[in-house]
């Protein structure tokens, strides 16, 4: 019998256990398993009934993604049909879920008789997370056991729910309390005593869902509508609900195959695995031995108290690392603290945090005028203002007074790391981590790796990401890196086709239709536009001197004083969250135009897609190519994580991908014509992408080549 599942004996009792780590996925090897095993338990006589339970940590993560998105799903045996046979099972299965039991886990402990866990476990659905809704019976057996209102939230949100709730509900028969290494043993003993009962076996094919009506349904789709706008799964999931409130048990799982199958199908699927695996990927460094010994992260110094430091700064708090937050003025430091408990209070008041956790968090944070008080911390963070010279002076400032071994981190968003490294003398200490505003809510930490960083550095930072609950991207040093070199061209076509006629308010609309959080003028003014401004008189060389035309419409609102939502008037006027059209937008725009001798014309809604998204992606095949990102799914992680790109769409790249590089490179190459002067500067196509497109390649091809 396979390794993958482990058969034994005990007395009257079959046990069967799960035995692949590291989650027990539920691949071939496995399903193949546990029905050998099944089969074996139910041969024997001397078996009355049957415990199925895990060697490991958790119960069952679920289906093999792996080979789920190869198709390997669809090798027999395949587990929706397995689960229906342990379903009808003459003798009792009960199943001892120890730990998680996520998606196909959690559909084979419900397709089992009796579940009993432990009071730490959790249980889920959290297949709409890639697209899919649970294929082997989760939606139809589910609410037949804790009914339709609690499965629908389950379904649609993919949030794991502890084995009390479930005990409540109806979908788990019992909590052990006992030591977790007496687990196992309690389940047998359990399953012993429903065999002395002569406890019947349950099927949920005997039991019918309480239809909570029509009128349910339409409110919790509108409770939802907002967080789901765009995807695919969370109707279909809603949809086989509704079908277990009216179909027997059979039928219903025909239906939810059928779903299942058109979610498969869908470019939403493909986007939300993609961006699945690539968050996976994306800590996994060439040439670096994942093995590296990491330094220790256990304090932490931050550099300035401002809303990107006090942000920082609660990120440790929060996982209870201690921080010495640093500013050079008493009551800017004082505000930043005091910035950061009043975060902590709306939390508090939102229910998130209770009062006693609000005083133990703000505890950890110290604040301090002394950089002796960061003599002694393994991490400092600088978060000051965006200037070269004022970060250098304090990385000399670091280098003298912090211990060796110390990581010395920038949080610059665009300024090379290697020269803020050389103002030190350990350069392989130096660091660029660039979380993204708000930090204390922001998933994306884009590190940056110097050309002198330390491996163990690179490691140590990538790992503390993930304490900190964080998703590192690493990207090489050029101006911008990833995420702010690629919004550049992405803003650029925003501004420039309100010279060349188009709306702030046509743009964000199509932009928003296709999915993004928001559009660009909206964003840029939100950002701020000053912000923008200043970040091109820095970098006058790569901002200026070629056709620039497409800053005028910024510049002039700059001039103005107009610097968006913080002065209540940029592309649009605020009062408020409320917005409204600045009229005076066209007429600049239109002035703007005649100075440049750009004809203002109508432009289509397709237009404004293309231009706006095309150049990101031709900038992420030049950052690709120069080797900024490792791969091209690195690219996607930071658009879908720290830019408000909508993860059905699977980031700029995988998009590419759908539509076809040749579609792309087609586009690019007809505005290089079609804009004269300004086209041919900014619509050059990159040599990679070129090149991809000839071959019929994919941008998803050039990650595994690269890989191999």
């Amino acid at each position: 019998m396979s390794s993958a599942a482990l058969y034994s004996q005990q007395d009257n009792i079959a046990l069967i256990t799960l035995n692949s780590p590291p989650v027990n996925g539920l691949g071939k090897d496995l399903r193949s398993a546990i029905k050998a095993a099944y089969a074996t338990a139910i041969s024997n006589s001397d078996i009355d009934a049957i415990v199925i339970a895990s060697s490991g940590k958790l119960f069952c993560g679920g289906a093999d993604i792996a080979e789920f998105a190869a198709g390997g799903f669809n090798t027999e045996p395949m587990l929706p049909g397995l689960l229906v046979e342990l379903e009808n099972s003459p003798k009792p299965i009960v199943a001892a879920v120890n730990g998680m039991a996520l998606g196909g886990g959690f559909e084979l402990a419900l397709a089992c008789d009796y579940r009993i866990a432990l009071p730490s476990a959790k249980c889920g659905l959290p297949e709409v997370n890639i697209g899919i809704l649970p294929g082997a019976g989760g939606t139809q057996r589910l609410p037949r056991l804790i009914g339709a209102e609690m499965a629908t939230k389950m379904v649609t949100s993919g949030a794991p729910v502890s084995a009390s709730k479930l005990m409540e509900a109806g979908a788990i028969d019992r909590i052990f309390d006992g030591e977790a290494k007496d687990f196992v043993a309690a389940a047998i003993d359990y399953a012993k005593e429903l065999t002395a009962q002569k406890a019947p076996c349950k099927s949920c094919a005997d039991l019918t869902v309480e239809n909570p009506g029509a009128e349910f349904f339409a409110e919790f789709r509108k409770s939802i509508a907002r967080k789901t706008r765009g995807f695919y799964a969370p109707e279909m999931n809603i949809q086989c609900i509704e079908v277990a409130c009216e179909l027997p048990l059979a039928e219903g799982l025909a239906k939810e195959t059928e779903l299942f199958e058109s979610c498969m199908q869908t470019p939403h699927a493909r986007a939300q695995q993609h961006i699945f695996f690539a968050e996976r990927a994306a800590t996994k460094i060439p040439g670096v031995d994942p093995k590296t010994p990491l330094r220790p992260i256990k304090t932490v110094g931050i550099i300035g108290a401002g809303t990107m430091g006090g942000g920082i700064a609660m990120n440790f708090a929060n996982v209870g690392i201690p921080v010495t937050l640093l500013e050079v003025k008493e009551d800017a430091l004082e505000r930043g603290l005091g910035v950061i408990r009043k975060n902590y209070e709306i939390s508090a008041k939102k229910g998130r945090l209770t009062e006693a956790q609000v005083d133990e968090r703000v505890d950890l944070i110290q604040g301090s005028l002394d950089y002796a008080d960061l003599a002694e911390v393994d991490i400092v963070i600088e978060a000051v203002f965006e200037n070269m010279d004022i970060k250098k002076q304090v990385f000399a400032t670091l280098d003298k007074t912090c211990k060796p071994g110390a990581i010395l981190a920038t949080n610059t968003s665009t300024l090379d790391v290697d020269e803020i490294a050389a103002s030190t003398s350990r350069p392989a200490d130096v660091i660029g981590l660039h979380f993204f505003s708000p930090a204390n809510v922001m998933r994306l930490l884009e590190i940056v790796r110097g050309a002198k960083t330390a491996n163990d550095v690179l490691m140590t930072t990538i790992k503390m990401a993930q304490v900190i609950r964080k998703m590192p991207v690493v990207a090489g040093v050029c101006w911008g890196f990833i995420g702010n070199r690629g919004l550049e061209p992405y803003g650029r076509e925003a501004s420039r086709l309100v010279m060349e006629g188009a709306s702030p308010e046509q743009i964000d609309k199509v932009l928003y239709n296709w999915g993004l959080a928001m559009g660009l003028p909206s964003m840029i003014d939100l950002a701020g536009i000053d912000v923008g401004y200043l970040t091109r008189q820095g970098n006058r060389d790569m901002f200026y001197g070629r056709d620039d035309s497409y800053t005028a419409v910024c510049d002039a609102l700059y001039d103005q004083g107009n610097y968006g939502q913080k002065t209540g008037k940029g592309f649009y006027i605020y009062e408020g969250r409320d917005k409204q059209s600045n009229p005076e937008v066209t007429s600049i725009a239109k002035a703007l135009a005649e100075q440049h001798g750009v004809e203002q014309r109508e432009i289509s809604d397709q237009e404004i897609l293309e231009r706006c998204l095309f150049p990101l992606i031709n900038e992420g095949a030049q950052i690709l190519d120069e080797g900024i990102a490792y791969r091209a799914s690195d690219i996607d992680v930071i658009y879908c994580n720290g830019y408000g790109f909508p993860v059905y769409r699977g980031g700029p790249m995988q998009y590419a991908d759908e539509i076809g590089l040749d579609t792309v490179v087609a586009a690019l190459e007809k505005y290089q014509t079609q804009l004269g002067n300004y086209g041919q500067t900014w619509f050059q196509v990159s040599p990679l992408l070129k090149r991809l497109a000839s071959e019929g390649k994919s941008f998803k091809q050039y990650d595994a080549e690269q890989a191999s």
